[in-house]
């Protein structure tokens, strides 16, 4: 027979109510470093634990230091108006999907500063409202840049200089340049899929879904190499 004899090592420095308090103070405020978490249990209570006391404590309650999703919540109408376009759209093979070109536009940061902001979340939570960081603009050091995917090709990146993209930008540009040659390309089938910018609603745009355009993707692996 065999009996776990109890150790001599030490002493866990917190009680499992304020292992709870600690998880609901990152709960409260998921951008909170694990330092700022220390410092306001040491001011309620103290005592005095490390940074890496806290981050045990969160992993064991199940809050993970993760990037949280940028993007712009969407309202229920949203969501009604993409499900439906989805529905109409669900039996498309992929010699239909190679007729559309998918085009957007995307700010990236030249600065130092990369933004990348963690937050406290459980496993699986990535997309819940408490867990988005909405997109803003970039201050300063920054660089709009262009394109358009299809499956068996792309336009060239277009950098936008020289101020906003405005409706006759837009058009002298991009649509002119870029679009018209893979529409001659394609033929009657073309289909040119784009988001409701301001500079966008000048043109007859149909098929339109921002959050469905494939291009976002290609968007955030560019962003990620820019960062790193």
């Amino acid at each position: 027979m065999c009996s776990r004899r109890h150790g001599g090592g030490r002493a866990r420095s917190t009680t499992p109510a304020e292992d709870k308090y600690i998880v609901l103070s990152a709960k409260r405020n998921r951008r909170t470093t694990a330092q700022q978490v220390a410092n306001q249990f040491l001011a309620a209570s103290r005592k005095q634990i490390s940074r890496k006391t806290v981050a045990r404590r969160l992993r064991g309650g199940g809050l993970y230091a993760r990037r949280p999703v940028v993007c712009v919540p969407l309202t229920r109408q949203h969501r009604t108006a993409r499900l439906q376009w989805c529905r109409e759209h669900h039996n498309w093979t992929e010699q239909d999907w190679a007729a559309v070109l998918f085009s957007d536009e995307s700010r990236f940061s030249l600065s130092s500063d990369c933004r990348r902001q963690l937050i406290w979340r459980e496993s699986g939570t990535a997309y819940l409202p408490e867990n988005i960081q909405e997109k803003d603009r970039y201050p300063t050091c920054s660089i709009m840049v262009r394109a358009g995917i299809m499956i068996n090709g792309r336009t060239r990146l277009h950098v936008v200089a020289n101020g906003n993209m405005t409706g006759q930008r837009y058009i002298d540009e991009v649509l002119l340049p870029h679009v018209r040659l893979f529409r001659g390309a394609v033929g009657d089938k073309f289909v040119f899929m784009d988001d409701n910018a301001t500079c966008h609603r000048t043109l007859a745009v149909q098929d339109c879904s921002p959050d469905l355009n494939p291009i976002e993707n290609a968007w955030d692996a560019l962003g990620r190499q820019v960062a790193g």
